[in-house]
């Protein structure tokens, strides 16, 4: 068993799909199914299951991937440390981060590394905040960012930003300007939501909890898997919605959107690493650009 045929059997795995794992890999077809065949035949299991044009992994396929990968983030450990060597003039971080500080705070970061450091590639990946912990927790990615707090042993998990929710409604649906939101005002709302798994929701849920609304008592008419979808849906008037003022502050500003008098709790921005995985020094120059705005609202 070698490392390029265990890359080339994830590729195909997570791509489902031998064509596309060529590909993307700058290999042949061939050269990828023989990969793949050799590691069936060494081992007389199936990887996969052929279903028409499609492939999608066996019993033995789903607990292999996990095994492979293992092995490929500790080669890709292995490279890192060479790379330290070099003095941060290549090598790559795997990023993953949840919808908010993905689209609204991350950027600004990965755009100063990059300019200080631009022979180390920053790859990210984009989910709710359990998916960024998965990510984590599986050596999916390196660094992960999310905007709820979690509770997981296998994860050092440090706040590095601070965010705010508000609510927000269209303009024609602010019918209480004059006074603030009540708990039972919230009740007269429709409202569009995010996912389960979201943080936002999450922290939401809980702010609403303390001020002695049930969240199941809400008219949730929606329910959607991104900040942006939910904006649009609140825009064209569907209803209420709770995100970040980093997502909403230009619809303030112009108008389309407006702020129910109904103060939430400040959140934190966290960052997540293994425990057991020692920060590289590309990582770790990535943090000293994360540390000074730690503060900042």
């Amino acid at each position: 068993m070698t490392l390029e045929q265990l890359r080339i059997f994830v590729a195909t795995a997570e791509r489902e799909h031998v064509t596309r794992a060529a590909r993307d890999l700058n290999l042949t077809q061939s050269a990828v199914s023989a990969a793949i065949a050799a590691l069936e035949t060494r081992y007389a299991v199936s990887l996969f299951d052929r279903i028409g044009r499609r492939i999608v992994l066996t019993e033995a396929g789903r607990l292999f991937l996990v095994e492979a990968r293992a092995v490929l983030a500790r080669t890709a450990g292995a490279e890192a440390v060479l790379s330290d060597i070099a003095g941060l003039r290549r090598g790559s971080i795997a990023l993953a981060a949840s919808q908010t500080v993905a689209n609204y705070w991350l950027p600004a970061i990965m755009h100063r590394f990059r300019d200080a450091y631009p022979g180390i590639a920053l790859n990210l990946a984009i989910g709710n905040s359990e998916a960024v912990a998965g990510m984590v927790r599986d050596n999916a990615a390196d660094l992960g960012f999310v905007e709820d707090t979690l509770d997981n042993p296998l994860l050092a998990i440090t706040p590095v930003a601070r965010d705010e929710l508000v609510i927000v409604v269209s303009p024609a649906l602010h019918h209480a300007k004059s006074r603030a939101t009540t708990p039972a005002d919230l009740k007269t709302y429709r409202w569009v939501s995010r996912e389960r798994g979201s943080g936002t929701r999450a922290i939401f849920e809980r702010a609403l909890a303390k001020r002695g609304v049930n969240a199941k008592d809400l008219d949730v008419v929606l329910e959607l898997p991104s900040n942006e979808a939910v904006r649009a849906a609140v825009i064209a008037g569907a209803g209420a919605a709770a995100l970040s003022r980093l997502a909403v502050s230009e619809a303030l500003k112009a108008g389309s959107l407006v702020a129910l008098k109904f103060p939430l709790p400040e959140r934190q921005f966290f960052a997540l690493r293994l425990k057991e995985r020692a920060l590289t020094k590309a990582e770790q120059e990535l943090y000293t650009l994360i540390k000074p705005r730690s503060a900042e609202r």
